[in-house]
């Protein structure tokens, strides 16, 4: 199963369109939208898509990235890692290596793109398993969208005619199942005011995710969990009354 291309609040037409052209160079067919700022369709997107027409037309958009997600397992975002974050972080080649592995193993991945002034929020590397940094010039270290396209889907591409086995990876879930339980998680931790300091709020949730996020849960782990969950916060809540 190849990867799908998420772009998050795409800006410009001319980007979508580009990166679609690269998608077809490098064997990539699934693009998904997430609030494109100039609507879809769009007119400029098509006119830069040369021989990727089909890819254009098969775009599929999203309110959200966490809908947009919904059914893959594995996410690799290329964005700048925030500091106080701890996220696994690759270099192309090794993260494309990675990704095949998992395809192979049956995984359902990603590979996502921020706007294009501002890259990807907090809250949305929060919900990424891997970054890709790209090495650049320190005296032009910023790339267009559609050239970190090419880059990312040259490498990809490359990796698909090594011959890497596929192994037998563990089941894990869906992000409709994460976003279940992060739902849930954070309902809990809300009520019973547990980040204490407010304006420390936002950074270790991002941390929680992050740390659940890691451990690759499968499905039914996921749901034993949440009904751990609930069933504490029931006694508790009869507990108080």
């Amino acid at each position: 199963m190849n990867p799908v291309v998420i772009l998050v609040r795409p800006q410009m037409g001319e980007n979508i369109g580009a990166v679609a052209r690269a998608m077809t160079n490098f064997g990539l067919s699934e693009l998904r939208l997430v609030a494109p700022r100039d609507g879809w369709p769009n007119r400029k997107a098509m006119e830069m898509a040369a021989g990727a027409a089909h890819i254009i037309e098969g775009v599929k958009v999203f309110a959200s990235f966490a809908e947009a997600l919904s059914d893959v397992q594995h996410v690799y975002a290329t964005t700048a890692r925030p500091r106080d974050m701890e996220k696994l972080v690759m270099e192309p080649a090794e993260a494309m290596g990675q990704l095949t592995e998992q395809q192979r193993g049956g995984y359902a991945c990603a590979l996502v793109y921020g706007p294009e002034r501002t890259g990807l929020e907090n809250e949305e590397v929060a919900m990424c398993n891997t970054l890709i940094t790209i090495p650049t010039s320190p005296d032009n270290s910023s790339l267009n969208l559609a050239q970190a396209s090419v880059i990312i889907g040259y490498e990809w591409w490359r990796r698909q005619g090594l011959p890497t086995p596929a192994k037998a990876l563990p089941e894990v879930a869906p992000r409709e199942d994460w976003n279940g339980f992060f739902s849930q998680l954070e309902g809990y931790l809300d009520e019973v005011n547990w980040y204490r300091v407010a304006d420390k709020k936002t950074i270790m949730w991002h941390n929680v995710m992050t740390m659940f996020l890691r451990a690759q849960w499968s499905a039914q782990e996921v749901r034993s969990m949440r009904g751990m969950l609930r069933s504490i916060w029931e006694r508790r809540r009869l507990n108080t009354d």
